[in-house]
């Protein structure tokens, strides 16, 4: 490829970080706040936040940018740059299935956690705050790794947009060169090499928020294998 059909490339990934950074605290923003919500002691509220659970993950991400960037414009005369179009349809579908892990984080605290905040005369909130929230954010950031990367395979969506993204840059160049072998390995392996970096990155944090908590890095399976048989009342098992 020549220096300038390279340039487009580039252009095209730094387009879908931007593009997966905006959409990324959207949907973190979503997911806290709807998650939460789903554990709220009023019936409404769980219901309600339910409600745009059910809806947004039961429907298309990519219909959701066309309706965000073709219907709205229409309906509500609010015209957003594809970047901003992307983003919220990305951030608001993403963030609901953020939501139903932040809930389940949050049930699976030991409910004597809870009734020891309230046995202190907590708020809810500074039981949330204190004692639910810190507990549960490193277990999170798995699930949450999943999704990012999720998030950033979504990002080609808005290509349809004409958006200059990764993905539509890359059919330029294969429309210039016309070598679709080439120029799509090309595409894999940079989405390959981002998901990489992201998937070190979210470990990396892992192991700094359970440390903090004396928790052991790995999943709940490694964890099971690795603890030792009892028989009894005491012995283990060699």
């Amino acid at each position: 490829m020549t220096s300038g059909l390279w340039e487009l490339v580039l252009k095209g990934v730094w387009v879908t970080i931007q593009l997966l950074v905006c959409s990324a605290l959207l949907a973190m923003a979503v997911s806290f706040v709807v998650g939460v919500l789903r554990t709220h002691r009023l019936w409404i509220v769980r219901f309600l936040a339910g409600f745009y659970t059910e809806v947004f993950r039961g429907t298309s991400a990519l219909v959701m940018i066309f309706w965000v960037y073709f219907v709205l414009p229409i309906s509500f005369g609010w015209q957003l740059v594809p970047l901003w179009a992307g983003s919220l349809a990305l951030g608001l579908t993403f963030g609901a299935y953020g939501s139903e892990i932040v809930r389940g984080a949050l049930n699976a605290v030991d409910p004597a956690q809870k009734e020891g905040g309230i046995a202190l005369s907590f708020t809810p909130w500074q039981r949330m705050r204190l004692i639910l929230l810190p507990q549960a954010v490193p277990e999170m950031i798995p699930p949450f790794s999943n999704l990012l990367i999720e998030l950033l395979k979504g990002t080609a969506l808005v290509s349809i947009m004409g958006m200059g993204d990764l993905a539509f840059s890359g059919n330029l160049v294969r429309l210039a060169l016309q070598e679709s072998a080439e120029i799509y390995t090309v595409v894999l392996l940079i989405y390959f090499v981002i998901a990489f970096l992201l998937t070190r990155g979210m470990r990396g944090l892992e192991r700094k928020l359970k440390a903090g908590t004396g928790k052991p890095v790995g999943s709940t399976a490694d964890q099971e294998l690795s603890r030792p048989e009892t028989t009894g009342v005491g012995g283990a098992v060699a």
